[in-house]
């Protein structure tokens, strides 16, 4: 049996809980469960004062509720399964190396923030910075899969080494900013300045998007040759995509300059 965590008392102010993660809560008694430390607004409390506990020593976690002011849930996760039935708040799985979050509603901004491996999924919609560096930080995502069903909004993927986020809905602006590496694949296509000052990486759109003039056209209708490849390691984690067909291909930015690609389905 895993542990099942039902919200009780909604926060009236964002609830820093880090220690919902299997890291925490696997090797813990129902007792020692009730005691974890969450912190609202200024204040310790334990982990009861939020959320009827149900099971103990697991390392597949289910937690229900409205959780869109809970904050840091499976931050720097490293295995297990967590499973959140209902929206959530910021912060989801940031500094990640490992193990799955899912998550039925929509997530809040930062999701997977410099995570390094493991895998996200979103059923709904994303807020900002998916799989982005903070404020001050030179390198953001360096490994991992993110899967959002829905839209994410701005700078998803700035300043990205590894790993691979793919978007089913639609963008907002600087996708990809500063990116240094790994692949973006975006269902819907996005607003604005797409690539802005990226280095390195893969951003992948299946609708048109508006193309900066620092970017230049190497080719039109190419078939990228690492599409089947990359269609069954997308496969592998359940997500079934298209990604066959002819592309033009962009190359930038080169006001960095960078040696970035921009692929758009033709």
């Amino acid at each position: 049996m895993g542990i099942k965590l039902t919200l009780t008392r909604q926060p009236t102010v964002p609830l820093e809980a880090e220690v919902l993660s299997p890291d925490t809560l696997s090797d813990c008694t129902a007792d020692q469960l009730a005691e974890l430390t969450v912190y609202h607004g200024k204040r310790q409390l334990p982990l009861r004062e939020f959320f009827e506990i149900d099971g103990e020593k697991s390392d597949e976690i289910e937690i229900h509720g409205d959780l869109k002011k809970v904050r840091w849930i499976g931050r720097a996760m490293s295995r297990g399964r967590l499973t959140i039935h209902g929206d959530v708040g910021m912060h989801l799985g940031a500094y990640m190396t490992g193990g799955e979050i899912k998550v039925t509603g929509n997530a809040g901004d930062w999701i997977g923030a410099e995570m390094k491996g493991g895998v996200i999924r979103i059923a709904g919609d994303a807020g900002g910075q998916v799989g982005a560096a903070y404020r001050g930080s030179l390198a953001g995502m360096k490994g991992g899969l993110i899967h959002v069903t829905g839209s994410a909004g701005l700078e998803v993927g700035m300043r990205m080494r590894r790993g691979i986020i793919v978007l089913g809905g639609a963008a907002k602006d600087f996708t990809g900013l500063q990116m240094k590496g790994g692949t973006i694949v975006l269902g819907e296509g996005a607003e604005i300045r797409t690539g802005a000052w990226m280095n390195r990486g893969t951003i992948i759109s299946q609708k048109a998007v508006q193309v900066m003039p620092t970017f230049a056209l190497a080719t039109r209708q190419f078939s990228p040759p690492f599409m089947p490849l990359l269609s069954r390691s997308l496969a592998a984690h359940r997500i079934d995509l298209a990604l066959d067909g002819a592309y033009d291909f962009y190359s930038g930015d080169l006001s960095v300059p960078g040696r970035g690609e921009l692929l758009v389905l033709a």
